[in-house]
């Protein structure tokens, strides 16, 4: 059985950071492509950034220079490290892993950056 479990979303200030984490299990970690997703209220579910099986990122125009992922291999672990947070990055944050066919997602975390 496939989870994908995300931890730590919750309520940051404008301008300040946070970091979520997502654990994986019952697939083969370091053969994934693994990505990280939001959907705001009203909105389309968009790409944030993504970090392929050998380590090559991409990021939406939207939060280069300020959001960072990462991916630990040993602890079946991404990670998506945001800074400098803005109003508009509040949504429901979803990571995703896929490769080929196969495309898991978590249940999604909140993030809501307000002062």
């Amino acid at each position: 059985q496939v989870q994908l479990v995300e931890s730590g979303g919750g309520l940051v200030q404008p301008g300040g950071s946070l970091r979520l984490s997502c654990v994986a299990s019952g697939i083969i970690f370091r053969a994934y492509n693994m990505a990280w997703y939001r959907q705001a209220p009203g909105k389309e579910r968009e790409l944030v950034a993504r970090i392929a099986s050998g380590g090559t990122t991409n990021y939406a125009d939207s939060v280069k220079g300020r959001f960072t992922i990462s991916r630990d291999n040993a602890k079946n672990m991404v990670s998506l490290q945001m800074n400098n947070a803005k109003p508009e990055d509040t949504a429901v944050y979803y990571c995703n892993a896929y490769m080929g066919s196969m495309n898991y997602w978590a249940k999604g975390t909140l993030v809501t950056v307000s002062s």
